[in-house]
């Protein structure tokens, strides 16, 4: 049996992706929204992935990780908002 087949590494959850995620949404809906073009689904994972790959990864594996990385939400928050905000600038810029 291969390692990776012994352990539950699907649990694994990087809270970073999801706080990049919440983030985009607010940059990107609403009525100053920029224009996404043709293809707005391929554009917006082009801004998360750039974004992710600016902040620090948070993972967790289990329920009090979550409860971990929720207390660093805040701490990473504007790094978050600055990595998502390059983001869109190189990537729709």
């Amino acid at each position: 049996m291969a390692f990776r087949d012994l352990y539950a590494f699907d649990e694994l959850t990087n809270e970073a992706e999801r706080l990049v995620i919440e983030e985009l949404a607010r940059q990107l809906e609403g009525p100053d929204a920029p224009d996404l073009g043709e293809d707005p689904e391929g554009v917006v994972l082009d801004i998360a992935a750039y974004a992710l790959n600016r902040v620090p990864p948070l993972y967790r594996a289990n329920l009090l990780g979550r409860l971990y990385a929720d207390s660093l939400k805040d701490e990473h928050r504007e790094t978050i908002r600055e990595a998502v905000a390059e983001a869109i600038a190189k990537i729709l810029g």
